[in-house]
């Protein structure tokens, strides 16, 4: 007996939000235009460093295995204080343009190899629109390679050591306060390499 389709069960919602998104025109990482919203976003790299071959090759004819996916919820959205919120906060945009920073710090990578796609979203449906995002792509800097999303801790509030992000990718100049990871880059690399070929081939 098949399970009857229910256009509203959270698993179709999630689905909806997904297909949308990824309709959408992907544009370069360092020409996002300022925009109001809250929403999704998913990040796609198509350059040549090396560990990253599987997902680049992927990439190169249009953008279709994110390497990052997040959200940006308006401020007091989390507590669902504003319900204007979502039509006035720029939120969204200066999300991704805060990552565009982060990439341009790094050494060893360049935005210009770097495309995003993006959705306005309704706030009650942002958390579910990257969850679901990140169940179907398991993207290499939201699952393996951490740190990509950290902020300037400020002076006083290092914990912990470097991520494995600003050890692959060194650059950003506070991240550099860190201790340093007793895994070299080559060791990430090689494991990167083996979890896109588990994940892409």
């Amino acid at each position: 007996m098949s399970t009857p389709f229910n256009p509203l069960s959270m698993e179709s919602l999630a689905h909806s939000i997904v297909t949308r998104m990824e309709e959408m025109d992907a544009s370069f990482l360092d020409d996002v235009p300022r925009f109001t919203g809250a929403g999704i976003y998913a990040i796609y790299y198509s350059g040549p460093f090396s560990a990253y071959t599987t997902l680049s090759e992927l990439n190169r004819v249009r953008s279709v295995a994110p390497i990052y996916v997040g959200k940006a919820v308006p401020k007091g959205g989390r507590k669902g204080m504003d319900i204007t919120a979502s039509t006035e906060t720029r939120a969204l945009a200066d999300r991704i343009r805060q990552h565009a920073v982060s990439v341009r710090s790094a050494e060893n990578i360049d935005i210009g190899d770097f495309t995003v796609r993006w959705l306005v979203v309704e706030d009650i449906w942002i958390p579910l629109g990257e969850s679901a995002l990140i169940r179907e792509h398991r993207p290499l800097w939201n699952a393996y390679v951490e740190g990509f999303g950290n902020h300037d801790p400020g002076s006083g509030r290092i914990n912990g050591i470097r991520s494995r992000w600003d050890t692959l990718h060194p650059g950003r100049s506070w991240a550099a306060k860190y201790p340093a990871r007793p895994e070299t880059p080559a060791h990430i690399e090689q494991d990167v390499v083996e979890y896109l070929r588990s994940r892409l081939s």
